[in-house]
């Protein structure tokens, strides 16, 4: 009689678990319990490996990180000239990944990475700027800003929904058009925020790089 083998409980198995939890359960609904019971074990073996929920947040993080990085290269390699072409497919890139796991963009903000996998991607994007002709001071600041509105804009997206990771769904428009009566403008603004977010991210993403060029760019390539 043979009895299989169950993987060892290690730091990876766990947040890859979690990661696959996530999905279903989003990330209210995220616990260690509920990780433990996937895992087959007691929750006391998961604070082994991490001392509460956000030190897991964290290496969760770290590990979508480490799944997109491989990419970011692609995107870099592109001649000076051609640098918004290249930012704005690195952070359409993150918007991407992000989008894979449900409430993905509010596990990824505010964490703190566990290793330097964020290390390599980053002075990627910060060189392509460079060579550009921006400072390195105003390299890092837009990256920061397209960055910043990047990750707002798929918290954004996921909460209102529809979210490609869970299914159809997502803001009813006509009755926030009817809580909005007499006042046009505002009501009519939910067709353009709410829906189509593909072409509503792209279209803020080029304002974003036109204004970051326009304002921080010192030697236009």
């Amino acid at each position: 009689m043979t009895t299989e083998r169950r993987a060892p409980l290690d730091r990876g198995r766990v947040a890859d678990t979690a990661l696959k939890l996530l999905n279903e359960v989003g990330l209210e609904g995220l616990t260690l319990r509920a990780i433990a019971r996937e895992l087959d074990v007691k929750a006391p073996a998961l604070y082994w490996h991490f001392k509460d929920k956000q030190a897991l947040l964290d290496e969760m993080a770290t590990e979508m990180l480490r799944r997109m990085a491989a990419e970011f290269a692609d995107h870099v390699d592109v001649a000076p000239q051609e640098w918004r072409q290249g930012f704005f497919r690195m952070m359409s890139g993150l918007r991407e990944h992000l989008l894979r796991y449900r409430d993905g963009a509010k596990v990824y903000a505010g964490t703190r990475f566990t290793d330097m996998s964020y290390a390599e991607p980053m002075e990627a994007g910060l060189g392509l700027l460079t060579r550009a002709g921006f400072t390195p001071a105003a390299a890092a600041r837009a990256w920061f800003t397209a960055y910043s509105y990047t990750i707002g804009y798929v918290i954004e997206e996921q909460s209102m929904g529809p979210d490609p990771a869970t299914g159809p769904g997502g803001y009813d428009l006509r009755a926030r058009a009817e809580r909005l009566a007499g006042r046009p403008l505002a009501a009519q603004a939910g067709h353009e925020m709410f829906q189509h977010h593909d072409a509503g991210f792209a279209a803020g993403l080029h304002a974003v790089i036109a204004g970051v060029e326009a304002t921080l760019l010192t030697e236009p390539g």
